[in-house]
């Protein structure tokens, strides 16, 4: 899977331009999904010296990604002319996400398990009294249409 990952506020915390606080378990869990064959591309709006200041700070700590703000290591625009910033990844992780960021314990959970946010919540409320009696918990198991339905 091709995962694109933002930098400041998703691995460290939003400190632009100079480097935050690593965000709890950021690292390790990048490293997890490197090791797992993930390629892992830093997507983020840094350049030029920013950009090596970001890449630096996470090749001190261990991680090397596949890519930073393109599809491939490669990539330019003399060897594609449609070059673009817009990544073509599978997913991407980023502390701008409806919903906000998950702590990096889950995002790995997700990634790893091919779960999305929905399956984690069903997961935690299934026990639940008002999981069973029809709280807003049991929306994956209710299949009333409306225009705004999104599961």
């Amino acid at each position: 899977m091709v995962i694109a990952v933002d930098f400041d506020g998703t691995i460290v915390e939003n400190r632009y331009p100079e480097i935050g606080q690593e965000r709890p378990f950021a690292i390790e869990t990048l490293k997890m999904l490197i090791a797992d064959r993930h390629r892992v591309i830093l997507w983020t709006c840094r350049e030029g010296q920013l950009l090596d200041d970001a890449l630096n700070w996470c090749r001190e700590r261990g991680v090397e990604f596949y890519a930073a703000n393109r599809d491939y290591p490669e990539e330019t625009t003399d060897n594609n002319p449609h070059f673009t910033r817009k990544l073509k990844a599978d997913l991407f992780i980023d502390d701008r996400n409806v919903g906000g960021l998950p702590d990096w314990g889950t995002i790995y959970r997700m990634v790893s398990r091919g779960k999305q946010w929905r399956h984690l919540i069903d997961e935690a409320y299934a026990g639940m009294k008002d999981y069973a009696e029809g709280s807003i918990y049991q929306h994956s198991h209710t299949r009333t249409r409306h225009w705004w339905h999104f599961w």
